[in-house]
């Protein structure tokens, strides 16, 4: 599925494209919210989940490197060391 017809889908589709479609890459806390980080084809899907009531508040989008900024410093390098 391409980046464009992920952005035109309705919100129950992007969930269940993101989860049976989609690798999770990482998860991060940011404020009240869990963030998961999935990739699909050759982009990338943020899901904004609050801690609170565990739904799905947003859906980032992305294509780009930059914005994986905030996870790469939770991915250990130390077994590649090795």
């Amino acid at each position: 599925m391409k980046l464009s017809e992920f952005i035109l889908l309705g919100e129950v589709e992007k969930q269940h494209t993101v989860l049976h479609r989609g690798v999770l890459v990482a998860k991060r806390t940011q404020e009240s919210s869990l963030v998961f980080l999935f990739q699909l084809g050759g982009y990338y899907v943020e899901t904004w989940c609050s801690i609170a009531n565990r739904s799905v508040t947003e859906y980032r989008v992305f294509d780009g490197t930059a914005p994986l900024e905030p996870y790469l410093k939770e991915i250990s390098l130390r077994h590649l060391l090795n």
